[in-house]
């Protein structure tokens, strides 16, 4: 059994020895018989954005500290004291204020968050080039190889770079430490906050056994509903059927499916790896019916949406439009588009008979719009002999532009976003 103190780094191959460091005394002890073995971290933050506002403002370090929008919003993140009394992200903001009233609610600050996010990565990236962002605040790491450079093994590397993050930035993160990014984000979550967790080859098959189906990336609410339809709840279950026969009844994710159940995961970190999708969304202070409003709503996400693939060099061949009831069933809806556009008119155009569609009558509190199927920019919005209009609208979009660069958002628009 090998083990290392995360608070002074010492190192020993100890079966079992006393529950406190011999060297500092400290209790913050890590074991795993294959613990320097494994190369393949996931490293997240604890509560992000409402550490980073702690962080800012000592006299909340101990107090309920929600993000969010309002009333009328959504908890966009929840410190660990305000998550005792059950509160969580994506959580109705009254329901939130109701299960704890004394909550000190602040609105989000993102730029400050991307500031702090881009601190923390850049630490990731002093200790290994292979850094695969995940979000703002999370990333996979490959450390293999770096154990000459860092003097350690890459659990020795990882605890470093924790404490780092804790005192450089302010604050603090955890840790999940395995042989494939699927197990190691999983151990990422297993000891929050400021943990650390293993899990091994040696281990894998065992623990993931009687976990819910839902634990394998990739699985969300409607691939859940359909795998318990058909008596798969977890991976014991999981793991009665042959690769082949998933796949025929699932498609293409029924290979991860068999995989995954099985604690094979072969994808590599990837530094570069693209965005899938880039969305935009706004939270109404009352509930709209009318689908002219509705559009108008919609009209400023497109253009914030347009402008995001610009920056990136990216267009989408997809579009989604996204709506949330004010009972929060929420509904999304999606069109390929013929031709890759990075175009504000085109994604307003294109989710227009969408909104129209859905506009029967009922009251929505949230609208938002995505595109989808990112491919390189310099594939979007190919002259059409059969719509020559959208020359014209790529050349009109491509002057406010350049006002805008010039002179602010606000110096120019179209008609529709007054």
């Amino acid at each position: 059994m090998s083990s290392l103190c995360r608070g002074c780094f010492e190192t020993g191959p100890e079966t079992g020895g006393p529950a406190r460091c011999p060297a500092c005394g400290g209790h913050r002890l890590v074991r795993h018989p294959e613990l320097h073995a494994l190369e393949i971290a996931h490293i997240d933050c604890d509560a992000f954005y409402a550490n980073v506002e702690k962080r800012d403002r000592p006299e909340l370090r101990d107090k309920p500290v929600i993000i969010g929008g309002g009333r009328r919003g959504v908890v966009a993140a929840a410190c660990y004291v305000a998550r005792v009394y059950g509160i969580h992200s994506a959580m109705p903001m009254f329901k939130a204020l109701k299960a704890c009233p004394d909550a000190t609610v602040l609105r989000p600050d993102m730029a400050k968050y991307r500031q702090v996010g881009r601190q923390v990565r850049d630490l990731m990236l002093e200790t290994t080039p292979l850094v695969e962002p995940l979000s703002i605040d999370e990333a996979f790491l490959d450390l293999s190889g770096t154990a000459a450079l860092h003097g350690g093994s890459p659990a020795t590397t990882l605890a470093r770079l924790a404490r780092r993050i804790e005192d450089e930035v302010g604050v603090t993160a955890s840790i999940g430490l395995s042989y494939s990014k699927f197990l190691a984000k999983i151990a990422s979550d297993l000891d929050k906050p400021r943990g650390f967790a293993v899990i091994g080859r040696a281990e894998a098959e065992d623990f993931l056994i009687d976990k819910p189906v839902g634990i394998i990336w990739g699985v969300g609410k409607a691939l859940k509903r359909s795998l318990e339809r058909d008596g798969i709840r977890t991976i014991r279950d999981l793991r009665r059927h042959e690769e082949i026969a998933l796949m025929a009844r699932y498609g293409a994710i029924g290979k991860r499916l068999y995989r995954f159940a099985r604690g094979r995961d072969a994808r590599h970190v990837e530094p570069n790896a693209p965005a899938k999708s880039i969305s935009a969304e706004t939270t109404f202070d009352r509930d709209i019916a009318d689908s002219k409003i509705l559009l108008a709503e919609i009209w400023p996400l497109c253009e914030k949406v347009a402008r995001r693939l610009k920056q990136a060099g990216l267009a989408g061949h997809g579009v989604t439009l996204k709506l949330k009831t004010k009972d929060f069933k929420q509904l999304t809806r999606s069109r390929r588009l013929p031709d890759p556009t990075r175009l504000a008119e085109a994604l307003y155009q294109s989710v227009r008979p969408l909104i129209e569609r859905e506009a029967d009558g009922r009251h929505f509190r949230l609208i938002g719009v995505g595109a989808s199927d990112l491919v390189d920019g310099d594939l979007a919005d190919p002259p059409d002999l059969v719509n020559p209009q959208r020359d014209r609208q790529a050349k009109v979009e491509k002057a406010i532009d350049a006002v805008r660069a010039k002179l602010g958002d606000a110096a120019i628009g179209k008609g529709r976003g007054l």
